[in-house]
């Protein structure tokens, strides 16, 4: 069964207003956020055959921190500049072109495209938070059929939700 966890990236600083958008940093806080939510990924079980992320700074810095707990090397992380800032749709047809010998797949990005395409595939959430991670399995062993009649919800976390 194929899985695919969509994370959206770690808090990011907004202290220097001479970086573009797509050049800010992770703040303190999501320094702090993102080791906490890989050790969670890696409490699940969670072994991942791919990282993607958005090439935006913050999404590839959320990336490496989480592939550093999850043993995945550092310099296997797909950077996919369409990510940053994709539409649902975009992220959905990026999905489905993926390698079919790759199980469970992280993808590293950003709202609004990341809680739009959660709730097209069925997720029930408002609004992903910074260093948010949902989990949908993927109920066959191809992810061109990556559709909300083939999917189901298996997870959603973030900082400030209770274990």
């Amino acid at each position: 069964m194929k899985k695919i966890i969509l994370v959206r990236h770690a808090k990011s600083a907004w202290d220097n207003p001479n970086l573009s958008d797509h050049d800010r940093p992770l703040a303190e806080r999501g320094l702090n956020d993102a080791p906490r939510m890989a050790k969670r990924l890696k409490n699940r079980g969670i072994h991942a055959d791919l990282l993607l992320s958005s090439s935006a700074l913050r999404a590839k810095e959320t990336a490496k921190i989480i592939a550093k707990e999850l043993g995945y090397p550092k310099d296997k992380i797909i950077l996919e500049p369409s990510l940053f800032h994709a539409s649902p749709h975009a992220i959905l047809k990026y999905l489905q072109s993926q390698d079919d010998r790759h199980q469970t797949v992280l993808v590293f990005g950003h709202n609004p495209g990341f809680t739009d395409l959660i709730v097209y595939l069925g997720g029930d959430i408002d609004n992903l938070p910074t260093s948010g991670q949902f989990g949908f399995k993927l109920k066959s062993g191809f992810w061109k059929d990556l559709k909300p009649e083939n999917v189901e919800p298996w997870f959603v976390d973030y900082p400030k939700k209770h274990h």
